[in-house]
């Protein structure tokens, strides 16, 4: 029987969403891969699935994060839930949740602006100086762009709104 067996469909997808939130995205340890948006839904049918969209089609830790997900049921009693990898809509920074935003401020990382605010200038996560200047297009992974404060002097990764 599954751990804290849930009674309805209604529990047991909140169990199941519950349960993923308890996994880190590897890439970015403070926020987990449900407020980042790559658990994208729970499907209760024959079989129960959890869909999962990238942040990227070529991430490099897709199979990671999978991986990662598949335990952490498999270790609940969730042996029966599929894992799919759905890349169409593709990922967005729109379903990256608030308080993930904040995390990821607190954290050092300049979080994205809504797809809306895309040309929204970077704002220093320590100081919240907009006087900044970009580093490179590519920083600490491939969904982050490296930058430099002017003021306080720090670098810090800015997540690419996409």
């Amino acid at each position: 029987m599954v751990e804290g067996a849930a009674h309805s469909d209604t529990e047991y997808r909140a169990a199941l969403l519950d349960l993923l939130s308890t996994v880190p995205d590897p890439e970015i340890p403070v926020i987990n891969v449900v407020e980042l948006g790559i658990v994208r839904d729970v499907i209760l049918g024959n079989p129960n699935r959890v869909i999962i969209t990238p942040t990227y089609t070529g991430c490099p830790a897709t199979h990671l994060i999978m991986d990662m997900i598949r335990e952490k049921l498999d270790e609940h009693g969730y042996q029966d839930v599929e894992i799919t990898n759905q890349i169409s809509p593709a990922w967005t920074t729109d379903w990256i949740t608030q308080e993930a935003k904040d995390k990821l401020k607190a954290y050092g990382i300049d979080p994205p602006a809504s797809s809306a605010e895309r040309d929204d200038k970077a704002t220093c996560p320590r100081c919240g100086s907009t006087h900044v200047r970009l580093i490179s297009e590519f920083g600490s992974t491939p969904c982050k762009a490296l930058y430099a404060c002017k003021d306080c002097l720090e670098p810090f990764d800015r997540f690419k709104c996409h």
